[in-house]
C-alpha cells in the first residue's frame, strides 16, 4: 500500500512537472543564442521607454492645449512617419548592415526623448511636441524591420516559434507595465517621465552594440523603387500572408476601443483608472505569453489567427456591455489574450515562411498593417462615440465589425485558413543556410563575450473629450 501510494504521488508529481513544462515559456532561444539574448535585453529597455512616452505624450498635449482634438491630431500626425518608415525601413533592412541600422535609429530615439524632456522642462512648445513625436515614431519604424529580420539569423529554425513567443512576452510586459510606470512617473511631473524614458532608450544602446554585425546576403540589391515593388509583388503572391495583414488591419480599424478610454476613466476615477484600462489587455496577453509552449503543437497557423481575431471581436463586444470596472478589465484582458495568440502565430508564420531576400520589406509591410490600423481605428471609435453620443455603441459596433471582417478575410482568402506549417519543406529560401552559417560564425567569433541574460502604435494615444462624471461604465452619455 505504501509503495503504491508513493508511486501514485511520484506519478502525480511527474504529470505536474510535464504540464508545467508544456505551459511555461520556451527559453531555448535565450539559452542557445548569445546575440538573441542581447537583442532581447535591448528591446526590453527600448520598449519600456516607448510605452512611457505612449502615456506621457497625449497627457502633455492635453495639458498644454486642453483640447482632445489636438491629442487626436498628434496621433494621426504619426501615420505618415509610420508609412514611410515601414517601406524605407524594410528596404534598408534587406540591403544594409542591420546592427548598424539598429544603433543609429536607437540613438535618434534617445535624442528625441531627451528633446521631449527639455521641452517639457523649459519650453512646453506644442509644435515641438508634434515634431519630436513624429521623429520618434520614424526612428522606431525604421528600426523595427531590422529587428525582425535579424531574429531568424540568430536562432535555429526549430526555435523560431519560441523566439516569437518570447518577443510576444516582452511586448506584453512592456504594454502592461509601461503605462502603469508612465502614469506613476507623471505624478512627479512630465519632465521626469521623459528623462526616465530617455535613460532606458540610451541603456538599450549597450546590448545592441555588443551584438555581432548582421550583413545582408551577397545578392542583396541596393535600396530602390523596383526593390519596393518586388516586395509588394511578393506579398500579393502570398494570399495566406496577405490574409494575416488584412485580418489584423480589420481588427484594429474597427475594434480598437482606446479612443474612448479617457471618457470612461473620467467617470470612474481619472488617471489611475485610465492607466488600468490601457494596461488591462496586457494582463491577458501576459497569461498567453507565460503559457505559450502549447502553441508548438498547433500547425494550422492561419486558422489560429482567424479564430483569435474572432475572439478579440467577441471580447471587445463584451467590454461594451460590461456593467462595472472589474468586468470591463476582465473583458479587455480576454481581448488582449486573443490578440496575443494572433500575434504569436502571425510572427511565427512570417519568420518561418518568408524568404530572407524580402524579409525586411515584409517586416515593413507588417509594421504598417498593425501601426496604421490603430490610429485610424481610434479616430473611428471617437467619431462614432461623438456622433451617436454613446460610448457603448462605439465599442460594441467595433467588436461586431471585427468579427465580420475576420469572416470576410477568411472567406475571400481561403489560403489563410488552409495554411499548415507542416507543409513547409525548407525554412524559406536557399540563402537560409547561408544565414544560419553566418550566424554560427558570428556566435563563435564573439563567444568570449557571452553572458547570461534575462498590437499598438507606441507613441500615440487616443483621447475623447470627457463628457460626464461618475457615470456607469459605458452608459450612453
Amino acid at each position: 500500500m505504501d509503495d503504491d501510494g508513493g508511486n501514485s504521488t511520484a506519478g502525480q508529481r511527474s504529470r505536474i512537472r510535464q504540464l508545467a513544462r508544456k505551459l511555461s515559456p520556451d527559453l531555448a532561444p535565450i539559452r542557445h543564442s548569445r546575440d538573441f539574448r542581447l537583442l532581447f535585453i535591448g528591446q526590453a529597455a527600448n520598449t519600456t521607454g516607448s510605452m512611457i512616452c505612449f502615456v506621457a505624450l497625449p497627457y502633455q498635449a492635453y495639458s498644454i492645449s486642453h483640447s482632445s482634438l489636438i491629442v487626436g491630431l498628434l496621433s494621426c500626425a504619426e501615420l505618415i512617419p509610420v508609412l514611410l518608415a515601414g517601406m524605407i525601413g524594410g528596404a534598408l533592412a534587406d540591403t544594409l548592415e542591420r546592427r548598424k541600422l539598429i544603433l543609429i535609429t536607437q540613438t535618434c530615439s534617445a535624442i528625441c526623448t531627451v528633446g521631449l524632456a527639455v521641452n517639457a522642462l523649459v519650453g512646453r512648445q506644442l509644435w515641438l511636441l508634434f515634431v519630436l513625436a513624429a521623429l520618434l515614431t520614424l526612428s522606431f519604424g525604421l528600426q523595427r524591420p531590422s529587428v525582425e529580420v535579424i531574429v531568424p539569423r540568430l536562432v535555429a529554425h526549430e526555435d523560431l516559434h519560441a523566439a516569437s513567443a518570447l518577443s510576444l512576452l516582452l511586448g506584453t510586459f512592456s504594454t502592461t507595465l509601461g503605462p502603469l510606470i508612465g502614469g506613476a512617473l507623471l505624478v512627479g511631473g512630465v519632465p521626469l517621465a521623459y528623462f526616465v524614458a530617455a535613460g532606458t532608450a540610451a541603456a538599450a544602446l549597450v546590448p545592441f552594440a555588443l551584438m555581432a554585425p548582421s550583413s545582408p546576403g551577397p545578392d542583396a540589391d541596393r535600396p530602390s523603387v523596383s526593390g519596393l515593388l518586388e516586395g509588394l509583388r511578393y506579398a500579393k503572391s502570398r494570399k495566406d500572408l496577405l490574409g494575416t495583414y488584412l485580418i489584423d488591419i480589420g481588427a484594429m480599424l474597427f475594434g480598437a476601443p482606446y479612443a474612448v478610454f479617457p471618457q470612461i476613466a473620467h467617470g470612474l476615477g481619472g488617471p489611475a483608472v485610465l492607466g488600468l484600462l490601457y494596461a488591462a489587455p496586457g494582463f491577458g496577453a501576459l497569461a498567453v505569453s507565460l503559457t505559450s509552449s502549447w502553441t508548438r503543437h498547433v500547425h494550422h497557423h492561419g486558422r489560429a489567427i482567424a479564430l483569435s481575431v474572432c475572439g478579440w471581436g467577441i471580447a471587445i463586444t463584451a467590454f461594451g456591455f460590461a456593467p462595472n470596472l472589474p468586468l470591463a478589465v476582465l473583458a479587455l484582458a480576454a481581448a488582449g489574450g486573443a490578440d496575443s495568440v494572433s500575434g504569436l502565430f502571425r510572427m511565427t508564420m512570417w519568420n518561418q515562411s518568408i524568404p530572407a531576400r524580402v524579409r525586411g520589406r515584409m517586416a515593413g509591410l507588417e509594421m504598417i498593417s498593425y501601426s496604421t490600423g490603430e490610429p485610424v481605428g481610434n479616430l473611428e471609435a471617437g467619431a462614432v462615440a461623438q456622433l451617436t453620443g454613446s460610448v457603448r455603441i462605439a465599442v460594441v459596433s467595433g467588436g461586431l465589425l471585427s468579427l465580420l471582417g475576420a469572416a470576410i478575410v477568411s472567406l475571400a482568402l481561403p489560403a489563410l485558413w488552409r495554411y499548415d506549417a507542416r507543409d513547409l519543406k525548407v525554412t524559406a529560401d536557399d540563402d537560409e543556410a547561408e544565414d544560419a552559417e553566418e550566424a554560427e560564425e558570428a556566435e563563435e567569433a564573439t563567444e568570449p563575450l557571452a553572458h547570461s541574460a534575462v498590437g499598438p502604435d507606441l507613441v500615440s494615444a487616443p483621447a475623447v473629450e470627457p463628457q460626464y462624471e461618475h457615470a456607469p461604465l459605458l452608459e450612453d452619455s
